[in-house]
């Protein structure tokens, strides 16, 4: 075969086969793209700006007050961490009628709290007292409590309904195993009615020191 035939389809060749390698390489990379704009579930991903969320930097003043209900000792453990590191005052919200591991029992529909949760007018829960000694000298308070059904365990609403957070900054937190923050801390603000409540933050039902730690820190 003559020699410059031979040199002609070896270049033929060569371009069709780096147009092939071009064409998926830059289909790949508009592939690339839309992952990373979108996530499996059609939302925006998380490479999008969540800054509104959760972002409560410098918001602590200085006078602050840790207030928690703790029904299984999780909330307890993280309340007190979280008062030493923001050199806090604390209180502990307590059911008159301390709720033992029985009422606590989800899984019984007759259960004491499964019978709160089905019937609310039963979620009126006398504590042993709502007021806090030198209430009005704290600027910042910090309410921590367990998820039960989605929202703030119930003991907590009677201490925000029996309080006047005027002019407090107001920041909930929970403890959790699955469940997240959801709309709680919104509830308790409707409920209280006054007070400047912020986003709130969720921990998981054993946090390790470094999740509390970090997430103090960002309120200084």
């Amino acid at each position: 075969m003559n020699k410059n035939v031979v040199i002609g389809i070896v270049i033929v060749v060569l371009i069709v086969v780096i147009g092939v390698v071009a064409y998926f390489m830059l289909g790949n990379n508009d592939n690339q793209t839309d992952n990373t704009d979108l996530n499996d579930n059609g939302n925006v991903s998380e490479n999008t700006d969540n800054s509104a969320t959760d972002d409560n930097s410098g918001s602590v003043g200085s006078n602050v007050l840790v207030i928690y209900y703790s029904a299984q000792g999780h909330t307890k453990e993280v309340s007190e961490r979280i008062a030493d590191n923001l050199n806090a005052d604390i209180f502990e919200i307590t059911p008159a009628d301390p709720y033992t591991d029985d009422d606590l029992n989800w899984t019984d529909d007759n259960s004491r709290v499964s019978r709160e949760h089905n019937d609310e007018s039963l979620r009126d829960v006398e504590l042993t007292t709502t007021e806090v000694t030198n209430w009005d000298s704290y600027d910042t308070v910090l309410i921590g409590y367990p998820i039960w059904w989605g929202i703030a365990a119930w003991p907590v609403d009677t201490f925000v309904k029996a309080n006047d957070f005027t002019g407090k900054t107001v920041i909930p937190f929970c403890t959790s195993a699955s469940s997240g923050l959801g709309e709680s801390g919104s509830l308790l603000a409707d409920e209280a009615g006054t007070g400047n409540w912020l986003e709130g933050h969720r921990f998981s039902s054993n946090p390790s020191d470094s999740d509390v730690d970090a997430w103090t820190d960002s309120l200084k």
